[in-house]
Order: structure tokens, then C-alpha cells, then sequence
């Protein structure tokens, strides 16, 4: 077995460089049929989105259960612009939404009581109630003062006055022949009666009529006829007694009931002309029951006792003005008071607090009634509650406007409004992630949002494409008071929306990133005393963007040239390769370099990811590494268990590792510890694997070439520098200009591999082989080599498990005995 192994004189399946004209999509500003954004109609509504805009409009117009919206898309999509102007456009022709109105329940104070009207008779009945109220509080006593009521009520006293004579006078002449008489006696707040005796025709009382008997002016026998006939009259007087007071109990119910049915008659004149406006039952229940609280505990009120209004009220929820309109209501603070409403308090005698139907607050469900609400979904299930809330309406169609019971009791009773009846569509707009968690943990979600519009992250770059580029910049000249964009800055543009996108054919439909370019741009024109935006004015910003935020890319770099981060790039080593990685900087990402190293040696532990064993590997990154040892056992085809252990590791790494780009690096890396074939270090690869050996798309391949590109330029490009990315991520190339510059000038080169074969015969310079019909590989191959190791490690592996320790029959001490050696390498 030869200690170092035989290259092939030439790798049969390397790639060549990716041609420098590959690396960088441009758009010809010739191409665009304007000079400049003022001879572009603004667009009206988002480009690219044909499929999501039917969606959306279907659940727009059609009125059917659980037919809500979910509107699915990245964020600066144009996804609320969207929604807007299809509103807008469309003007969905729904019922005015009624006015709400809460009343006090005079049964039940705890419990308001709802008056639903048409839309916009909300505020004209509670006026009807003001001038009601005002009746009551001010009027009402004169009309129960006319002359015809006080003839009635003199003549009820009269009558009652008769009867109560003509019981009172026989025994009051009956008395007064007995030498007595009647008096009545103020005792505290009770006026009683007492027979007196009369003296000289004028009454005693009778501690004084003694008083005179002791002093003999009342004769004895004037005295005992006196006690005498008292006790004798004593019982009648209690007859007659009872029957005056029933005679005044009767006529006093006569009298009350004649003023409480000329209050009532006088109060439903006044509300049978409302009840004419406002037929609704409820409103004429409402009203009876303020005629019947008025006639049973506010006659008085009227006559200066405290005032009644505010529980004859009207709380009218919400106030339609002008036309029916179709209610669009945008909540962007969607916590749970502002999705249901509230119910005010207020701290009344003994510093209790309570509250009454006049303090009960709408909020965005009710406001969008008949209507649409539109909400960012994590928005609303950041707020506690608030998700919670708007299910249960949207399932019952009912909404309930009830405050968090706390369980204090000196906050007072809570009110418990009647619920009401609401019709909304409600549109959603979220992420994926987002509508993913909510149809896998909410039953209900599936059921009530039915429509999903789904917008897409990029559009077609063609011409339709860069043209709707240049209408939604025009939009936000004419909107924003921006300068004009020349063909040159669209065309700018548009390659940086090539490059967002990352796709080949695609341009990003983000517009919410190239609006913030569009602005910069502008600005720097109009700094620069220029009339309309350049190509350079926004490739300036894009720079000037990056750069304010490129802090962790100058830092990594700054480490990089004073050696305290170790990246090589030249030279050979073996087990040792340039990974890449990407760090996120808000909505910028950056690449660098990241040095992977390797060692193996005979064990039984196979491949370990001290990442892994040290908890700083995600799941996709520990996933990646199980398919790399799968990729193993189909690479190295022996007949024999894989017997070695080997460690693998991101050096200077000293967080958390995810992401299965590295894996592809990773599998060359160990193929070179295990054969001792040094790889070139000029040399940086990204791209997943499988366990077939094929190379898979990865993201942020623009990025990542680009940091191996600067450490490069910072440490000396010298010639034969470049990156390996999968073949599939060929047509996502979007580089710098820079890096495009250098491949031309021969200065750093990009490749694209299919398979991992093709990466090792570009690290290696040896031709990675494939196996035979029997499995086996050519002699002088990489993977030949690594077969071979595989069996030296098995067999030293063998020797080593076969060693048997045995005892002596005679001594008794261990006895060594080695077991038959292993076959050689089959040819």
C-alpha cells in the first residue's frame, strides 16, 4: 500500500468556471421604454400578485360562513397597499351597518339593554330621549299643575272630606253631649287622637281636668262621669279612627292614581311620537319602562328632587354620518379592549367605583359591523386575549362587550351588556409561519378563515416585470413628492430587486425594501442638485444602506487581517476546508468564511460533531450531519463495518451552528482526513447534500461568495481563489460588480458542481472515481483511497476486539490468545 496517494494526471469530472458574464444579470436601461419616471402612468394597484388578487377578491365579494381572509405573503409585499385599493375598488355593496344603541334595563341595572335602528338613527333617537328627559325634569310638574287636574283632585278631597264628616259628626255630636270632644296630639312624627273633657265648652287635657278636681273646681261628680264615659267612647273612637284613615287611604289611592294617570297619558303623548319615528320593539319597551320609573319614583324629581336623566339616557355605541359606506377599519394596535370595547368606571360615594350603560365603549369589532377589519395576525396574537376574543365572535357571531373580571370586589358590580350581533369579514395578513401555527394549534382557524390569498415573495423578471417596477416608482414619486427616476436608476432597480430575489428569472416583489432605496436615492440626487435620479444614485444607496450596517462584516474582517480569526487561503492542508457561513444584520445578510476541520483514527465511535456534542448545533444543522454519514456509508461501498472515529468542528465558532449548507464541505473534509489528501484552502464551498452525493440548492449563495470574495482581497487575491456553490444556484447569481470585475480580470473564479465528485476533483486535483459494476472503485482514485483506509482502520479495529483473555487450566493466570487475522483488501 503506497503511503501517499496517486493523483490522476487529470480530474475527469471538475468543472470549469462559471464565465464571468454568469455571475451578474444586468438589465439594459435601453430596454425600458421611458427616458424617466414622468411619462409612467402610477401604478393603482401591486404587479405580480395576478393569483393573489383573485384570491382576495373572491373573499372579498363573496358573503358566505367562515369565508374570512388570510392574506399570506412576506412583509413589503404591497399586502395591505393591496387590500386598501381592491376595497376601494371593488366597493363591496353590503347593508349599512345599524346604529347601536344601549338603554338602562331598569329590571336588571347590571344588564344594559341594546336598541338596535337603520344606520344613522342612532343619534336622532337619543335626541328624541334628550327632549324627553327634558319634559320630564322640567315640565312635567306644571302640566300635572293645570286647572283641570287641581278640579279633579279638589273634588276627589272634597268627597273624601264629606264621608270622613259624615262619619267623624254623629260621634262627634255624640261627645260633646257627653261633655267631651276629639282632639288630635302631635307624639314625635305620629299625630294620634284623644278625647278631652270639656270645661266651660273648651277641651282639657286630662291630667290638667285632674289637676282641677284636686282643686275643686270639677265637681266629683263631673269627674267620675268624665273617666266614665272616656272609657265608653275610648272604643268607638277607635272605629272611627279606622274608618277616617281607610277613607283617606281610599281617596289618597284615588288622588295618586289620578296624577299617575295623567302623568302617564301626558308622557305618552310625548313618547308616541317617538315610538311614530323608532317602531322597533325594544324602543317601546324602553320607553314604557321610563314612563313606569317616572310614575313610580320620579314624580318628585320633577318637583326639584334629584335628577333622573342620566338613567333615561340613550348611549349610542357608534355615530353614522352621511353616506352607508361600507365600514374598513385598520386596527394596528389589536389588543383585546381595542377588539372588543370597554366599559368605563367611575369612583362614586365611599370611593366605591361603579358604572351604568352610559360608559360602555365600542371598539374595532363593532366599528367595522357590515363591514371589513383588517389586522396584522401576529399583531393580534401578541396581545393576551385578543386571538381569544376574535374567534369566539367570529364563531358566534355575537360580540359581548364584558371588561376582564379581576375579582375585586370594591370595584362594584360589572355590567354585562346585552351581546350584539355583528356581520364582519375579518383579513388576516401574516406570514407563512404564522398561518402555519394557526392552522396546526386553532381548530377554529381552518373553519373561519377559509379565503387564503397567497402573495409571492418575487415575480417574472421580464419585461412586464422591470416595467412594474418603474409604475410602482412613479407611484411613490407622485405620492412621496420624489424626484423622478431615469431608466438608468429603474433599471438599477430592478438588478437590485434581481439580487433581493435570488432566483433565477424572478425579481423581488418586496417592494418595501426598494421604496426605502427608492428614497435614499432620491435624497442624494436632490443633495446633489440633480433633476431627476440616476443608476448611481442607487447603486449609492444600496452601498450607503449596507454599509450603515455592516459593523459585525468590518469586525469578523478586522479580526481576520490581524490574525486573530485563522482562515487560509492558499496552500493545501489535509482535513481542513472553507466553509460558509451568513450572518443577518436586520434585513441584510453577510457572508464570511468558516474554517471546518476534521481528524480521524481507528475507534468504533464513528463520526462525532463536537458542535453537536457541545449543544451549539440546530436541528437542520445535526440533521445535515446524520445525511452526511449516510452519504458515507454510500460513498465508501465495504464490505466490512465502517470502524473509525472521527470529530468534526467549526473552529472559532462559539455559538449556536445551524443550517445544512456546510454539509457538502463537511463530507469533502473528512474524505480528506481519511486519505490524508491535503484540499486547497484558495477553495471555499456551500451546498447541501443528500445521501447520494447530489449537491442541493442553498440561499444566500450572493452573500456567501462575496465574504469569501473580500477575505481574499483582504489577505491577496492571487489568481486561483473562488468559491464552489451548487450547480442549481448557477442562475441565482447576483454578484457585486466588483467580484464580476475580478472573474474577468482572472482574478477569482466561481464554480458550479452537480455532485460531490466534483467538489473533491476541484480540492483534491485527483479524479473522485465511481464504482464498478461489483462496487469497486479505480485504483488511483480518491474514493479508491478512502476504501482502502476504511479497511486498514477495520482491520487494526478487528485485531484489537478479537484480542481474548483467557485463564490457564493449570495456573490459573490470563493467557493471551489472538484470533485468525482478517482477509486482505479484495483486489
Amino acid at each position: 500500500m503506497n503511503d501517499q496517494p496517486t493523483l490522476s494526471p487529470k480530474p475527469s469530472l471538475a468543472p470549469s468556471a462559471l464565465p464571468p458574464d454568469a455571475l451578474r444579470w444586468h438589465c439594459p436601461a435601453e430596454s425600458l421604454p421611458f427616458d424617466s419616471t414622468a411619462q409612467i402612468e402610477p401604478v393603482t394597484g401591486v404587479i405580480g400578485q395576478e393569483s393573489a388578487v383573485e384570491s382576495l377578491r373572491f373573499g372579498l365579494e363573496i358573503d358566505a360562513p367562515g369565508q374570512n381572509i388570510f392574506v399570506r405573503g412576506l412583509i413589503g409585499t404591497g399586502r395591505m397597499t393591496l387590500i386598501r385599493r381592491l376595497l376601494e375598488e371593488i366597493r363591496p355593496t353590503t347593508e349599512p351597518p345599524p346604529d347601536r344603541c344601549y338603554v338602562r334595563n331598569f329590571a336588571h341595572p347590571d344588564r344594559p339593554r341594546l336598541i338596535t335602528l337603520p344606520y344613522g338613527r342612532g343619534r336622532a333617537f337619543q335626541r328624541r330621549v334628550e327632549k324627553l328627559i327634558r319634559f320630564i325634569t322640567r315640565d312635567l310638574a306644571t302640566a300635572l299643575s293645570s286647572e283641570s287636574l287641581r278640579t279633579r283632585w279638589s273634588a276627589i278631597e272634597k268627597e273624601g272630606q264629606r264621608r270622613i264628616e259624615a262619619v267623624v259628626q254623629p260621634f262627634d255630636d255624640a261627645l260633646r253631649q257627653a261633655g267631651l270632644t276629639l282632639v288630635s296630639i302631635q307624639a314625635g312624627p305620629v299625630v294620634q287622637s284623644a278625647l278631652f273633657p270639656l270645661v266651660d265648652g273648651k277641651p282639657v287635657p286630662p291630667d290638667e281636668f285632674d289637676q282641677l278636681h284636686a282643686a275643686g273646681q270639677v265637681s266629683d261628680e263631673d269627674h267620675a262621669r268624665f273617666h266614665e264615659q272616656r272609657d265608653v267612647y275610648q272604643d268607638q273612637l277607635g272605629e272611627v279612627t279606622n274608618k277616617v284613615a281607610e277613607i283617606r287611604r281610599e281617596y289618597g289611592e284615588r288622588l295618586t292614581t289620578v296624577r299617575e294617570q295623567a302623568a302617564g297619558s301626558l308622557l305618552r303623548d310625548v313618547t308616541r311620537r317617538i315610538e311614530a319615528d323608532f317602531p322597533q320593539p325594544a324602543v317601546h319597551d324602553f320607553l314604557e319602562e321610563v314612563i313606569a320609573d317616572v310614575i313610580a319614583h320620579r314624580l318628585d324629581a320633577a318637583e326639584g328632587q334629584p335628577d333622573p336623566s342620566r338613567h333615561y339616557q340613550v348611549s349610542v355605541l357608534l355615530l353614522h354620518n352621511g353616506e352607508a359606506n361600507c365600514p374598513i377599519i385598520i386596527e394596528n394596535t389589536p389588543t383585546m379592549v381595542n377588539l372588543l370595547g370597554s366599559i368605563d368606571r367611575r369612583i362614586g360615594p365611599r370611593e366605591t367605583s361603579y358604572s351604568d350603560h352610559l360608559m360602555i365603549r365600542a371598539g374595532s369589532l363593532l366599528r367595522a359591523d357590515g363591514g371589513f377589519l383588517i389586522m396584522e395576525a401576529r399583531e393580534v396574537l401578541r396581545e393576551p386575549g385578543a386571538w381569544k376574543v376574535l374567534v369566539r365572535t367570529l364563531r358566534t357571531g355575537k360580540l359581548e362587550i364584558s371588561p376582564p373580571d379581576f375579582g375585586v370586589p370594591w370595584l362594584g358590580q360589572s355590567l354585562k351588556p346585552e351581546p350584539i350581533d355583528v356581520n364582519i369579514k375579518v383579513i388576516l395578513v401574516g406570514s407563512a409561519d404564522t398561518y402555519y401555527i394557526l392552522d396546526s394549534y386553532d381548530p377554529d382557524f381552518p373553519h373561519l378563515f377559509k379565503v387564503l390569498a397567497d402573495f409571492d415573495s418575487v415575480i417574472e423578471r421580464d419585461e412586464k416585470g422591470a416595467m412594474g417596477y418603474g409604475e410602482v416608482i412613479a407611484r411613490m414619486v407622485a405620492d412621496e413628492k420624489l424626484l423622478p427616476f431615469s431608466r438608468t436608476a429603474i433599471a438599477a432597480l430592478v438588478e437590485h430587486g434581481a439580487r433581493i430575489a435570488a432566483r433565477q428569472g424572478k425579481l423581488s416583489a418586496r417592494f418595501g425594501r426598494l421604496a426605502d432605496i427608492a428614497r435614499e436615492a432620491s435624497y442624494l440626487a436632490r443633495k446633489g442638485s440633480r433633476e431627476q435620479v440616476t443608476g448611481d444614485d442607487v447603486r449609492d444607496a444600496i452601498r450607503r444602506t449596507k454599509q450603515r450596517a455592516d459593523l459585525p462584516s468590518r469586525r469578523f474582517r478586522e479580526l481576520l487581517a490581524d490574525g486573530t480569526i485563522r482562515v487560509q487561503t492558499t496552500g493545501r492542508v489535509i482535513g481542513q476546508i472553507n466553509g460558509l457561513a451568513v450572518l443577518q444584520a436586520g434585513p441584510l445578510t453577510y457572508g464570511f468564511p468558516a474554517r471546518i476541520t476534521a481528524t480521524i483514527g481507528p475507534g468504533t465511535a464513528g463520526v462525532v460533531n463536537i458542535d453537536t456534542e457541545a449543544a451549539l448545533s440546530g436541528a437542520i444543522h445535526t440533521k445535515g450531519f446524520y445525511i452526511l454519514r449516510g452519504l458515507l456509508r454510500h460513498l465508501l461501498r465495504t464490505y466490512h463495518p465502517l470502524t473509525y472515529h472521527a470529530s468534526m468542528v467549526f473552529e472559532q465558532s462559539y455559538g449556536e451552528v445551524d443550517g445544512d449548507s456546510a454539509s457538502g464541505a463537511e463530507i469533502c473534509c473528512l474524505l480528506s482526513a481519511l486519505t490524508d489528501v491535503p484540499l486547497r484552502q484558495d477553495l471555499a464551498m456551500t451546498g447541501a447534500i443528500d445521501q447520494h452525493g447530489h449537491i442541493l440548492p442553498i440561499g444566500a449563495v450572493n452573500e456567501k461568495i462575496e465574504g469569501f470574495f473580500d477575505t481574499c482581497n483582504d489577505l491577496g487575491l492571487t489568481g486561483t481563489q473562488g468559491v464552489i456553490i451548487p450547480k442549481a444556484n448557477a442562475g441565482d447569481l447576483m454578484l457585486r460588480q466588483d467580484v464580476v470585475d475580478a472573474a474577468k480580470q482572472g482574478k477569482f473564479a466561481v464554480y458550479a458542481a452537480d455532485t460531490i465528485h466534483e467538489a473533491l476533483e476541484l480540492f483534491t486535483g485527483m479524479a473522485a472515481g465511481a464504482p464498478d459494476a461489483q462496487g469497486q472503485y479505480k485504483e488511483g482514485t480518491l474514493l479508491a483511497l478512502a476504501v482502502e483506509r476504511a479497511f486498514e482502520y477495520w482491520v487494526k479495529a478487528s485485531r484489537t476486539a478479537d484480542s481474548l483473555v483467557m485463564e490457564d487450566e493449570e495456573t490459573g493466570e490470563p493467557e493471551q490468545m489472538e484470533s485468525e487475522p482478517p482477509p486482505s483488501l479484495p483486489a
